[in-house]
């Protein structure tokens, strides 16, 4: 299959999976929260929150294999391959075990005063804290052949077996709800169940359909060499991700200190509308991803670079027909989405949304650092910034201002750390800044500013029954007539119009 078709198949594939999975997970939710209170669900957030503070691990690890899968993908060294992957099997089984025997050893810690929880719910949430450690091993086990999947663009796959787990969550959902024992940790265990499919789907279809896959590592193809890459790459990768989700769990931390469960109930609730909506920005980048390190592997950096261009530029903007007129209708989507909204929910949600956005535009150039190998300084540089946002939100908290001013200062960073990434790359790759800002800010600007307008009109001028259908559709349009308009270049949209000729 052609690079560029396959690259448009991919993407399809993830967004329709997607699609059907952010109806599958908003209903699950809502049937979960039902099921377990606000308290119980603020419980569980709080507690799966805590283990995903060292759980990042698993994405790191994801990130490290199929950047290295790619990488020599691109050199054409198929042996290479098979040995780079047995070498990454053995180094999540350790680092699995590991995470583990961490996570096992905080909990006295963690359960005995230091997370704001009723007294009478502690023994359960320990009991659950044990499944969600358990999950997350399994995901652990899990992520070397998802990894493979992406770096041999295989995306298909991975969107049915994402779908199927969203079927699964909404059956164990509704099934949540006839449950006579204590739903909370019937929840935890259903969470195990799926991601032991999850485990199996990968790891078997990978074993009988690719050359390089195992289900052990093979003792003849553990290489010093390949172990130090992978550890060095991944450790670099593990400090990145560790100050993303560090920012992200250490931000519910606080305002469980500052305001208890409730509000956590209302910061999973935006996490979890965060991660439904994000599908565009990771599909764009499991589509690109694997061509653009491919890329450097060959030693074309002009292309590697000409491809974190597009990546940015098409992650913002498909990401802000979904976003921007979500911002506006946010309070009627969660009040038809839930039986009761948590305060403080509508505005989490926007902030959260608003500084995902702002990162897309130039999220390219971090996959293009990946592609690079130069891991290190970029996650000193740039991914510090993040897990600084910590201090100054718990300070404004304790100076006694609200949830908004603390979430400002969460935009800000997020702000800066998408800007930083600029002078980075034009050190370490080459990129102009003044190039980049053509092709890309500019870009972004009218048809932004379109959607934003068309979005407020309707929402302030506009009252009718479920409305926000149509503040989403008029944004979708305007979107794409701005888009066509300004923001594809004349070979972009040579491409499209060839593409829709063959197809008609």
């Amino acid at each position: 299959m052609e690079p560029t078709k396959r690259i448009i198949v991919n993407t399809l594939a993830q967004h329709i999976r997607s699609i059907i999975n952010i109806g599958l997970s908003l209903y699950s939710t809502r049937l979960v929260l039902q099921a377990l209170g606000e308290s119980d669900y603020g419980v569980f957030s709080l507690v799966a929150g805590v283990v995903a503070m060292l759980g990042f691990l698993t994405n790191a690890m994801v990130v490290t294999t199929q950047r290295q899968l790619s990488f020599l993908h691109g050199k054409g060294d198929m042996n290479h391959v098979r040995r780079m992957f047995s070498n990454s099997l053995l180094l999540h089984i350790l680092f699995g075990l590991l995470l583990v025997a961490i996570l096992c050893a905080i909990r006295p810690l963690l359960f005995n005063g230091f997370l704001n929880i009723a007294p009478d719910r502690t023994a359960i949430a320990a009991n659950v804290y044990y499944l969600v450690i358990l999950s997350l091993f399994v995901t652990f086990l899990a992520a070397p052949y998802r990894a493979l999947f992406i770096a041999r663009e295989n995306i298909v796959y991975i969107s049915i077996i994402d779908v199927l787990d969203g079927f699964f969550k909404l059956f164990f959902a509704l099934w949540l709800l006839t449950y006579g024992a204590d739903r909370l940790i019937a929840y935890a265990w259903t969470t195990v169940a799926i991601m032991a499919f999850n485990y199996l789907a990968f790891a078997l279809w990978a074993r009988s359909h690719f050359e390089e896959s195992v289900m052990l590592p093979k003792r003849s193809d553990i290489c010093r060499q390949d172990m130090k890459e992978l550890t060095g790459f991944a450790g670099w990768t593990i400090y990145s991700m560790g100050c993303i989700i560090g920012r992200t769990q250490g931000v519910a931390i606080i305002l469980n200190r500052f305001f208890g469960t409730v509000t956590n109930a209302a910061y999973g609730l935006a996490q979890h509308v965060f991660g439904a909506v994000m599908f565009v920005s990771q599909a764009i980048v499991n589509a690109i991803s694997p061509q653009l390190i491919k890329a450097e592997g060959r030693g074309d950096r002009q292309h590697m670079l000409r491809l974190a261009e597009a990546l940015s530029k098409y992650s913002f903007l498909l990401l802000s027909m979904i976003v921007i007129p979500l911002v506006f209708e946010m309070p009627a989507v969660l009040s038809l989405w839930l039986d009761k909204v948590p305060e403080n929910t509508v505005l989490l949600c926007r902030f959260i949304l608003i500084s995902a956005l702002l990162d897309q535009t130039t999220i390219g150039l971090g996959t293009a650092n990946q592609a690079i190998g130069r891991i290190r300084n970029y996650s000193l540089a740039v991914n510090t910034i993040k897990v600084l946002t910590l201090p100054f939100f718990w300070l404004i908290l304790a100076q006694g201002h609200g949830v908004e001013a603390a979430m400002w200062c969460y935009l800000i960073f997020e702000c800066v750390c998408a800007l930083t990434r600029l002078p980075f790359l034009k050190y370490t790759a080459g990129l102009s800044i003044t190039h980049f800002s053509k092709h890309v800010f500019l870009r972004l600007l009218m048809p932004t500013l379109a959607v934003v307008l068309v979005s407020w009109a309707i929402t302030n001028y506009l009252e009718m029954p479920v409305r926000f259908l149509v503040t989403g559709a008029a944004s979708v349009v305007t979107a794409t007539l701005f888009i066509w308009l300004f923001a594809l270049e004349r070979d972009e949209k040579a491409k499209v119009v060839q593409y829709i000729q063959r197809k008609s």
